[in-house]
């Protein structure tokens, strides 16, 4: 399955499950985000991240570049519920 596919299919499953207000904020944010100019300036596939340090699960500091050294780096953010 395609990355395309799995996030359409999660936004269709969300659209069900979040209620109608809830998910007028989110589009209205969005397109408040898209207005911005903000894309313009974000990182473009195949762009190099900047080194960073964030706290994981666990509140641990966790360093880009020692996790550089084992591999590749997927950095996934979950920004809490709604």
């Amino acid at each position: 399955m395609s990355l395309k596919k799995s996030l359409d299919d999660i936004r269709t499953a969300s659209a069900s499950r979040v209620p109608a207000d809830k998910l007028a904020v989110m589009h209205r944010a969005t397109d408040d985000l898209r207005h911005s100019g903000i894309l313009d300036r974000v990182l473009k596939v195949g762009d190099t991240l900047p080194p960073f340090a964030l706290a994981n699960a666990d509140g641990v500091t966790v360093k880009s570049s020692q996790l550089l050294g084992m591999g590749a780096v997927v950095l996934t953010v979950f920004r809490g519920h709604w």
